[in-house]
Parts: C-alpha cells; sequence; structure tokens
C-alpha cells in the first residue's frame, strides 16, 4: 500500500468520475461507415477518468490515496476497482449502483490531437452524502475532477463538503475539466470556488471559466478572491499564479518520445498537490506537477508511465521558473 503516514492517514481523498478508457492509436482514425472496417495501431483498455488518474499518479507519488466515484455491477466497474487497489488507491469509498453501467469513454488518439467519446453511466450519480464523513475528516487535501460531470449530483452538496474538509484543516483543489454543455458554470460554482484553495484549469478552460478572451485576463479574474492558480499550457509548461506573484514555468528534459497526452493533465494536478502536500511553494509544486504530466506523454494512456518521487524530483529540477510581471503573463 503506497502511503507517507501511519496506517489511517490519508493524504489525498479524490472525488469525481470513474470509468475505463479504450485507447484506440493511429494516424488515420476516422471510422468508415457503411459497414466498413478499418485497421488501427493499437486498441487497449486502460484506466481512465481525471480522477482515478490524478488518484494513481498521487499514490505513485508516495501518497496515500482514497478515491470515492460512483460505477456500476458490471465487468468494467469491477476492472476499475481491481486496477484501482492494484496501485495502493484505497477504494472503500467507491460506491457501486447495481442498476447502472459503468461509464467508459473511448479515446481516439493520433499523435498530438486526440478526440474523446463519454457515456457518464453511473459517474454523475455521485452525491456529497456518498463520500464518508470519516474519511473526509482524515484527508490532508481534497481533490475534486470533472466538476462539470457531476455538476448536478455532487455540485449541490460539494461547496459544504469542502467547507467542511477545510475545517478540519484540509487544503482543497479543483479542476473542472471541459464542460460539454457550454455553460461554464452559475452560482453553485462559485460557492465551490469560494471553498478551493487551488483551481487547476487548462488555459482554455480557464479562459472559458472566467469569460474573458486572454489567458491573462484569466487568471486575475480566478485569482481575485484569493484562489491560487496553476494552469497547464501544454507544451509551454504552465502558469501559477498566488495574488501578485504569477511564474511561467516550462517543461522538463524526458527521455524517450512523445505517445500520447490522455491523462497528462490529470498527472500535473497529482504533481501539484504532492508538492503542496510535500511544503512547496506554488511554483515549486507547479514544476513538479509539469515533470509528472509530461512523463505520461511517453505512453499511452494516463497511467502508462509509473514515475515515482525521486524521478519526478529529478525531472522538476530540469523545469525552468520564471517570476513575471502579471501584466505580462498574457503572451504566456
Amino acid at each position: 500500500m503506497s502511503g507517507s503516514g501511519p496506517a489511517g492517514n490519508l493524504d489525498l481523498l479524490v472525488l469525481g468520475d470513474c470509468n475505463p478508457d479504450v485507447m484506440v492509436l493511429g494516424a488515420d482514425l476516422d471510422p468508415a461507415f457503411g459497414q466498413q472496417e478499418k485497421l488501427v495501431d493499437a486498441i487497449s483498455l486502460v484506466i481512465g477518468g481525471s480522477a482515478p488518474i490524478t488518484a494513481v499518479a498521487a499514490a505513485r507519488l508516495g501518497l496515500r490515496v482514497a478515491l470515492a466515484a460512483a460505477v456500476g455491477a458490471d465487468a468494467a466497474g469491477e476492472f476499475m476497482l481491481g486496477q484501482l487497489a492494484s496501485e495502493g488507491v484505497l477504494t472503500s469509498a467507491m460506491v457501486v449502483r447495481p442498476a447502472q453501467a459503468t461509464g467508459m469513454t473511448v479515446v481516439l488518439s493520433r499523435g498530438a490531437d486526440r478526440a474523446s467519446l463519454t457515456a457518464l453511466g453511473a459517474m454523475p450519480t455521485l452525491t456529497a452524502a456518498d463520500v464518508p464523513a470519516g474519511l473526509l475528516a482524515r484527508a490532508r487535501h481534497v481533490h475534486v475532477s470533472s466538476y462539470f460531470l457531476l455538476e448536478r449530483s455532487l455540485g449541490p452538496g460539494l461547496a459544504d463538503l469542502l467547507a467542511a474538509a477545510r475545517t478540519a484543516g484540509a487544503s482543497t483543489s479543483l479542476d473542472t475539466n471541459w464542460d460539454p454543455a457550454g455553460r461554464w458554470g452559475d452560482r453553485q460554482l462559485d460557492a465551490v470556488l469560494r471553498s478551493t484553495d487551488v483551481l487547476l484549469p487548462n488555459e482554455a478552460e480557464a479562459i472559458r471559466l472566467s469569460r474573458t478572451d486572454t489567458i491573462g485576463d484569466a487568471v486575475a479574474a480566478l485569482t481575485a478572491d484569493g484562489t491560487r492558480l496553476a494552469v497547464k499550457l501544454g507544451g509551454r509548461g504552465a502558469l501559477s499564479a498566488a495574488g501578485d506573484q504569477w511564474h511561467e514555468i516550462g517543461t522538463p528534459a524526458v527521455p524517450g518520445d512523445y505517445a500520447d497526452a490522455t491523462g497528462a493533465g490529470d498527472c500535473f494536478d497529482a504533481g501539484v498537490i504532492a508538492g503542496l502536500l510535500a511544503g512547496m511553494d506554488l511554483p515549486s509544486a507547479a514544476a513538479l506537477g509539469c515533470a509528472a504530466g509530461t512523463a505520461s506523454t511517453r505512453a499511452p494512456g494516463g497511467t502508462g508511465i509509473r514515475t515515482d518521487m525521486p524521478a519526478a524530483l529529478a525531472l522538476a529540477r530540469t523545469v525552468r521558473t520564471e517570476q513575471v510581471p502579471a501584466a505580462s503573463a498574457a503572451r504566456c
């Protein structure tokens, strides 16, 4: 079992989605309808979902991690529960819905670009009441993934849940991921953000969440209430912001050829959380996130590469971190 403290302590509780990913790799992935068959380079079944990938990456970095999510009573759910347990992620808070299917995603990955097809299944049935109070009280940090997929189920009770975690002494973070509905939040999300210590969007998500036009304006808007921010900029690295302290973080020198970016942002989240729990400042934690995220791109799927804390720290030491004036961040 992965862990960094005595038995019973919990470093990280992750809340969110849970599904297998069916990874399809190749140069030509456009389906040929009309009952035609097309050959692709590879197809594999792997751990999927933002929350499980973050949980597994954090466990590999040495944290004692639990995941709360909903799956169905089917083979896909059994696959996910077995894979999570084999990675040392505590699954006692996982909810099994007998009458529903486990959500699944087909990821079409061709080089630097990818598309996803998702059937939600049981995913959007997780509620705040499903999260064990005892587990919440034990966690040093609570992270929420894929907010918009669980907006109607987990969302209504999430602000109070995060506030309770903070009252108990935990820090909190949120990665909303993409909003398939294109609404990008309302007063419910505003309340959640007021109980969030660190927001972890990518560049496009940050701009849409802030309803601005540039990343510089987005960062200024999203940090106006004191929330700290680490924005994923893909191959350009990341941008961290805490008050008026803004830093550009580059990408590490990672060996091996690029394979696939699925789950890279989720591994970034795990690195940031692990760094903060180790006492790092936000720019240093974001550099660790860039190390974990970039390393994950050297194999298909978000968990294809195993990166432990010593390896991630070594990679993070190759990352350029530079403080920048807030006004100049728009050029990132």
